[in-house]
């Protein structure tokens, strides 16, 4: 029961109910591209990253950091991403690799996540190279949303720079995790 009575607090706080707007903004923005309303897409998704910057720093800012937030906001920001990846994918078939390589990232943090708990080790919060990778895909997504006839190279270009950004993220997040497993067994 308590978890519960914590769970109704935790929801009332600003910065959770961003993370869940940002959840809620997913079908809109799924709509508008179907529509082929990319401009009105790309409106969404720059909305999305304003209220992904604003959930974090209200709730550090005014001491709003919850269990509850800890889980929602990734899963909120990994959501988006796979959704603005994978409707890109549909446009170019190509995207699919980019899409492959961000379901494997999220995969391993999974894993390793889930071994780190076993050895009551885990991750202190994103670091800058997962929000880098985050930012990148938000900004790539709205440039592409906005300007749908850009021409393939700069398409590639945005893509490539995204790619490069989630394999960053991919082997540093290996390495912070191989590094914290590693002092487990120093200890």
């Amino acid at each position: 029961m308590k978890i519960t009575q914590n769970w109704r607090e935790e929801i009332k706080t600003i910065p959770n109910g961003l993370s869940l707007f940002r959840i809620v903004l997913l079908p809109v923005y799924v709509y508008f591209v179907w529509q082929h309303a990319f401009y009105l897409a790309g409106i969404v998704i720059a909305v999305s990253g304003l209220t992904d910057f604003l959930d974090g720093y209200i709730a550090r800012r005014f001491n709003q950091i919850t269990d509850l937030g800890k889980l929602l906001d990734p899963l909120s920001d990994k959501l988006t991403q796979f959704v603005l990846i994978l409707s890109m994918a549909w446009y170019r078939p190509w995207i699919w690799l980019l899409l492959g390589l961000f379901v494997i990232k999220e995969g391993f943090m999974l894993v390793a996540g889930i071994i780190g708990l076993k050895h009551k080790v885990k991750l202190s919060g994103a670091k800058w190279y997962g929000k880098l990778a985050t930012a990148v895909i938000y900004l790539g997504m709205v440039i592409l949303l906005v300007f749908p006839q850009l021409a393939e190279t700069w398409v590639r270009v945005i893509f490539s720079v995204i790619a490069l950004c989630l394999m960053l993220s991919f082997v540093l997040y290996a390495l912070e995790y191989r590094n914290m497993l590693r002092s487990t067994k120093l200890n």
